[in-house]
């Protein structure tokens, strides 16, 4: 196994609910284009991961978040065609409530039993391991 040199990157993703709905938007970013997300991004230096998360939400939709949790912590690993490690991302997934629900341009409600395709990858293999960001199903260590 050939290991990819550089250490593994932090984000946050922000599952921001409305009864059984979450928020999610298209990505237009050079990562996971094209892919549906939840509000994301990296952990800045000096910063906790509720800071994170309403920087992070505020930067991509312009709202104002309240009543974070953090619910999981998933540990990425994506290899590349030959099976090299290819990047290593581990995700802070939590949950937020909007502080005024409100429309915004580009984001949009979608039913946890309907969600869009193509999830980004984090997200599907959270889903398929049983994650629910209307549970508090989270582990500590």
């Amino acid at each position: 196994m050939v290991m990819a040199v550089g250490s593994p990157k932090v984000a946050v993703a922000v599952f921001i609910v409305k009864e059984n709905k979450l928020l999610i938007g298209k990505r237009q970013a050079c990562a996971a284009h094209s892919y549906f997300s939840v509000p994301s991004g990296h952990l800045e230096f000096g910063e906790s991961f509720e800071e994170c998360a309403t920087r992070e939400v505020k930067e991509e939709t312009g709202l104002d978040i309240t009543k974070i949790k953090i619910l999981k912590v998933t540990n990425n690993l994506f290899r590349d065609d030959e099976e090299n490690l290819a990047s290593h991302y581990v995700v802070i997934l939590v949950r937020a409530v909007l502080v005024e629900p409100q429309k915004c341009d580009g984001w949009e409600w979608y039913d946890w039993e309907n969600l869009p395709d193509p999830l980004v990858p984090q997200f599907k293999s959270a889903i398929k391991q049983g994650f629910n960001p209307f549970q508090d199903n989270f582990k500590e260590y």
